[in-house]
């Protein structure tokens, strides 16, 4: 699966651990196909959304290094362009470094489209396979659209 492409994973529930090491697994997968020529970082992201279509996205560098996209951005912006508007769960790969986490621009990203109700799960590629934490773990006291309504 390719940043843009969406796969049902209907059946296998956000929160068991089957459905953490498919996530992974995609997200490592995404991983291999980044852009990083200058860094070479590469970073690969899955998600989950509310319907239950994952997306992945990896990371794309550019000369001018501002211009940079990270993975979990590529991936939110595929499912965003699909009309998803409701992230559930987010795998986040980076063969490099064990349990790299988004960036604080990631986070804020994926706080727009994070659950109205409950929590958006997030996946750091661990030892073990992964770890898990929450997004508001990540982002205490995000500011959000619900702050703007």
């Amino acid at each position: 699966m390719r940043g843009g492409s969406s796969e049902s994973n209907e059946g296998v529930g956000a929160g068991s651990p089957t459905h953490g090491l498919f996530l992974m697994g995609q997200a490592r997968e995404a991983a291999a196909a980044a852009y990083v020529p200058y860094s070479r970082f590469p970073v690969g992201a899955a998600l989950q959304t509310a319907s239950g279509d994952v997306f992945t996205g990896a990371n794309v560098e550019n000369a001018s290094y501002g211009l940079t996209v990270c993975a979990e951005r590529t991936a939110v912006f595929a499912a965003a362009l699909a009309g998803h508007r409701e992230i559930v769960a987010i795998a986040v790969a980076a063969p490099r470094a064990l349990r790299a986490s988004p960036c604080g621009a990631c986070r804020q990203v994926l706080n727009e489209f994070a659950p109205v109700e409950g929590e958006m799960t997030v996946l750091l590629e661990s030892e073990d396979g992964y770890q898990t934490t929450t997004l508001s773990a990540l982002l205490p006291m995000a500011f959000g659209p619900r702050d703007l309504a």
